[in-house]
């Protein structure tokens, strides 16, 4: 009976580490619910563009001054672009009552329309989750109405990538504070 016990012990042994190891984790980052309004403005939101290394599933990690790593176990449940765009009409709408947000679709200039350029949104290896880029206000013609950086630091409360994940969310609702408090000087009924 030991004679058997041990090859296919080391049978199991080995078929799990030829299994790949740790399971591939997804996440969302929180935020509000969608809501619908029939706001007095319109404000369309343009596909975001991300700076290449964040432009992955993998979430982010800065190690150091000077490295970044990108987690291949920790990943978006997608690409990060969309999911931070519809995250933020999702802010803005809450922030902005009186306006109606919307994700621009294709060659739509009805409205006016706000550009970002995330240039970080990661977490920093001093526990700090970091989302900071660039915006611009332009209006149905595509002309420049304002324009502006965003910035915003936010601790984790516990270590782990679901910390990161409800950090960089906490994040992107301080970016939204900050665009709503901006925005609400340049958008109004009669824009």
């Amino acid at each position: 009976m030991r004679h058997l016990l041990l090859p296919l012990l080391l049978f199991v042994l080995l078929a799990g580490c030829a299994s790949g190891g740790a399971p591939t984790q997804r996440y969302a980052l929180p935020g509000p619910e969608p809501t619908t309004t029939a706001g007095e403005t319109r404000l369309l939101i343009a596909p975001l563009q991300l700076v290449e290394y964040l432009n992955q599933e993998g979430i982010v990690l800065q190690l150091d001054d000077i490295s970044r790593h990108q987690a291949r176990e920790h990943r978006w449940i997608e690409a990060p672009g969309p999911h931070l765009a519809r995250g933020l009409r999702d802010r803005l709408a809450e922030r902005l009552p009186r306006t109606q947000v919307a994700l621009a679709q294709g060659g739509d200039a009805s409205a006016p329309r706000l550009l970002l350029t995330v240039e970080r949104f990661e977490g920093r290896y001093d526990g700090m989750a970091i989302a900071d880029g660039r915006w611009r206000l332009e209006d149905a013609a595509g002309q420049p109405l304002a324009r502006g950086r965003f910035h915003a630091e936010r601790p984790l409360a516990d270590d782990g990538y679901p910390a990161l994940v409800r950090a960089l969310g906490a994040s992107w609702d301080a970016v939204a504070d900050q665009l709503a408090t901006a925005l609400a000087l340049h958008l109004s009924a009669d824009s």
